[in-house]
């Protein structure tokens, strides 16, 4: 028998405007607000910060282990919503790599990004998922 890993995220309303969101010690501001507000994620970007940390961080295990050489990562992602039914219809992501690795072993750390990443694989049966790794 496995044990599987778990997670737990307490959200609490603040007010009309947002909300916030726990888990360990960690606290984030979420905007909640109907008309929206510029200094906090609303769920869609939830979402696609959640994909973004889900990619750097499925990088970040596999280096070490693939002994790949990397000095600077940056992932853009832009999505798109469909309002009938609401939901995101798709998302485009673009890693950007510096290295000096082959272009091989670049499309090796993609392929462990979309084989390897829970967030990845969560969003990708719903929603077209699609995205490059590049060098910058």
């Amino acid at each position: 028998m496995s044990n599987k890993m778990t997670f737990n995220v307490i959200a609490n309303r603040v007010d009309a405007h947002g909300s916030l969101v726990r888990c360990k010690d960690a606290s984030l501001v979420i905007d909640t607000d109907l008309q929206g507000r510029l200094d906090a994620f609303n769920p869609a970007e939830l979402i696609m910060g959640a994909l973004a940390a889900c990619i750097i961080k499925g990088i970040e295990r596999v280096t070490p282990i693939l002994k790949f050489d990397l000095q600077r990562l940056e992932v853009e992602i832009h999505g798109v919503r469909q309002d009938t039914p609401p939901k995101m219809e798709s998302i485009q992501y673009t890693i950007k790599v510096t290295s000096e690795e082959s272009d091989h072993r670049l499309a090796l750390l993609h392929d462990n990004v979309r084989k390897f990443g829970t967030v990845f694989n969560t969003i990708a049966p719903g929603t077209e998922l699609t995205g490059t790794l590049i060098r910058a």
